[in-house]
């Protein structure tokens, strides 16, 4: 479809000139050159080179003032040194985009920043639009372009790709034909010094050829910007992504690829989450699971058939399904009575349906799928063991010996089969289908499926986390719409405490403040006084119920139960007292001390927000107090977040059965606790004074949170 996007222009030349290719079939120039000869570019192709005649059978020229006619887009394949003076040849005679091959720019280091910054400027001053540089170019399958330098044989698919790895988008075509993936488009982006990933990814969401969109990142550098433009894709059309940049390892080799800055992996699983993006742990999930989500139909829930010539791969099925959070139900009577007759009288036919190595390949490639979809009792179907010239060819040797030596071909010939009406079975249902086989796309029945836009993969395991993924993209377009948080206006005690605080140099609130900031905006805390004496104590105990807490106030001591400045379950006056003056010789100064209530719950909480380089301010939710550090069970979004939002968060700890009801205690008030994850994540919008806000442990009293302990530092 039409859209916004300037990369429609980009994608659709009618004509291309190319700077580096040559009539040596060794030079990268002339493998970008022969891809777009060779794999059908309809437009007019013009060579630019000093000393050659022709290049590949068409007239060269030797600059750019020379050509016939401005080309819409020109390719860049030559020594770095070389580039900026015909870069800027080519914006003076009007050409509006390029693809920048050449590598040495802001990957290498100081120099290289600095002519990839006079590159931005050249391009900026003739309003060029450019992809890279150090990239690998780009394909679109709906006009037949190839700039990369791997010939393309297969049809064209409804994948799209965006990398921040040339490889992946051109050293990877062979082996994706092996595999019957097919893309629409495709991107190898580079650095980035002008189109980005996020460029792609909004022109991708445009694209009507494009089904589904796998990216591959070592950064993301606008971070609002992908969550906003991600946001609105997912719920019409799957992303996947890989990031490889939150190791340590991971981000020394993004630095020196693509010059990108790696960010922290925790961040970037929340951002994928609150996006809607499928996060991948491989290259080959990120083909794969893109690829079959491509393809087949919309999944309409998580209930899945299995259908197996063979126990092994059928449990693995089952057992890889439901651990990704799928359900293999066993099937009514009524269904299991249909497929009974079919099966040998042995063989499980309640979900695994298990032929036990059956050789009649229409009943399990037609007969009982048809059965089995009509049923409406299951949302996708995953089959393993559907093969027929591929098996052939491996047993041959053998019972070719007690078939008077039959020939192989003879013996091929007897198994090919009619799929066309098989492959159209799935579409014709809308029910989803997977296969596994460990035949490739040598045995007919693999080729046929894949073909037909029927993912095979070579082991039961991946087939079933295919169609986890489709589940998994069901929830997310039914998630609820959300819009961010209209943030409130700045309440006067909480502008006046910080103010206060900033007058008097402080770093960071003390925690009675910190409550106090809190509250002004809703957030429950406990009942709580400030006393600096022994008298104050006396006066102000009997405001509050035994037992009691009392704790070190002073915003210069951030961790107070380390240095044992808090004493809690305190009963009696005298216990009181004697509190108090143990916190003042702890502390080695007087100290305000806060006497509050003992707030009771066995249950605690984290909520926080801090401020990254490069994500903004992120919120976290997760196990508070003792366990933060142990269980390490916390989610991340960039902040604010909607209710709705802070919702997912809840629902995606580890240990959510914690807010249920549990060993005798009241289910979680979870709407409470949804309301100060949200209300905490729009406070530093509000003031952007503040750089932090953690709140632990956020005590579960009764049924509700309280922020039992506040720490709010200062930029």
């Amino acid at each position: 479809m039409a859209g916004a996007s300037f990369l429609h222009s980009l994608m659709t030349p009618q004509s291309i000139a190319i700077v580096g290719a040559s009539n040596n079939p060794m030079k990268m120039g002339t493998m970008h050159a022969l891809s777009i000869l060779n794999d059908g570019f309809t437009g007019n192709f013009y060579p630019v080179h000093p000393t050659e005649k022709t290049v590949l059978g068409h007239k060269a020229y030797t600059s750019p003032q020379d050509l016939p006619e401005t080309p819409d887009l020109a390719i860049f394949v030559l020594p770095s040194k070389h580039l900026l003076p015909l870069f800027e040849a080519f914006g003076r005679i009007g050409t509006k985009y390029a693809i920048i091959i050449t590598a040495g720019f802001k990957e290498i280091g100081e120099d290289g920043i600095r002519q990839e910054e006079e590159l931005s400027a050249v391009a900026r001053k003739y309003g060029i639009r450019f992809i890279g540089p150090n990239c690998m170019g780009l394909i679109n399958r709906e006009i037949s372009l190839n700039t990369t330098v791997v010939p393309i044989k297969s049809k064209p698919g409804k994948l799209g790709l965006i990398s921040q790895s040339g490889t992946y988008v051109a050293q990877t075509i062979p082996y994706l034909e092996k595999r019957g993936i097919h893309y629409s488009k495709a991107f190898s982006v580079g650095n980035e010094a002008d189109v980005n990933i996020i460029d792609v990814l909004e022109y991708l969401g445009e694209d009507d050829q494009t089904a589904a969109i796998s990216m591959y990142i070592e950064t993301i550098r606008d971070v609002p910007r992908f969550l906003d433009v991600a946001a609105k894709i997912t719920p019409y059309k799957p992303v996947f992504a890989q990031y490889v940049g939150g190791s340590e390892a991971g981000g020394r080799a993004g630095l020196s690829h693509t010059g990108a800055m790696a960010g922290k992996d925790y961040l970037y699983e929340g951002l994928f989450c609150q996006a809607g993006v499928i996060r991948v742990k491989s290259v080959e999930e990120l083909y794969g699971l893109g690829a079959a989500l491509s393809e087949q139909p919309r999944i309409k829930g998580n209930r899945i058939a299995i259908l197996t010539n063979s126990g092994g791969p059928g449990s693995a099925i089952a057992d890889t399904c439901e651990r990704y959070g799928c359900q293999v139900p066993p099937f009514s009577p009524s269904l299991q009575e249909k497929i009974r007759p079919l099966i040998p009288p042995h063989a499980p036919c309640g979900n695994p349906v298990d032929l036990t190595f059956s050789m009649d390949a229409r009943l399990m490639t037609d007969t009982i799928p048809e059965i089995i979809m009509d049923s409406g009792e299951v949302d996708g179907l995953i089959m393993h063991g559907a093969m027929s010239t591929g098996f052939m060819k491996a047993v041959h040797p053998h019972v070719s010996q007690m078939m008077q030596n039959v020939s192989l071909s003879e013996m091929l010939s007897q198994m090919e089969r009619d799929l066309s009406k098989t492959v159209r079975r799935p579409y014709e249902h809308g029910i989803p289908l997977v296969l596994s086989s460990f035949f490739d796309r040598e045995d007919q029945y693999t080729k046929d499926f894949e073909d037909a836009g029927i993912p095979v993969f070579d082991a039961p395991e991946k087939a079933a986390r295919a169609m986890a993924a489709m589940a998994q993209y069901h929830v997310i377009q039914n998630r609820p719409k959300q819009q961010p948080p209209v943030l409130p206006g700045a309440e006067q005690e909480a502008e006046e405490i910080i103010q206060k605080a900033i007058q008097n140099g402080q770093k960071t609130l003390d925690e009675f403040a910190a409550k106090r900031l809190l509250a002004a905006y809703k957030i429950p805390v406990p009942e709580e006084r400030v006393v600096n004496s022994l008298e104050e104590l006396f006066e102000n105990i009997e405001f509050i119920s035994f037992p009691i807490v009392l704790k070190a106030n002073h915003p210069e001591i951030l961790h107070k139960t380390e240095k044992g400045l808090v004493c809690l379950n305190v009963e009696t006056m005298e216990g009181a007292q004697n509190a108090y003056k143990t916190i003042q010789d702890r502390a080695g100064r007087h100290v305000p001390v806060i006497l509050g209530e003992m707030i009771h719950g066995e249950r605690e909480l984290l909520v926080g927000i801090a401020e990254d380089e490069q994500f903004g301010y992120c919120i976290a939710f997760g196990i508070g107090g003792i366990l933060t550090e142990a269980l390490k069970d916390i989610v991340y979004r960039v902040a604010p977040v909607s209710e709705i939002e802070a919702g997912h968060m809840i629902r995606e700890i580890q240990t959510k059965n914690l807010l249920e009801s549990y060993r005798g205690m009241l289910p979680v008030n979870k709407d409470a606790v949804v309301r100060l994850i949200s209300r905490v994540s729009q406070i530093p919008f509000i003031h952007p004074e503040i750089r932090e806000i953690d709140i632990n442990p956020v005590i579960i009293s009764g049924d509700s949170p309280l922020a039992a302990d506040a720490l709010v530092l200062l930029k």
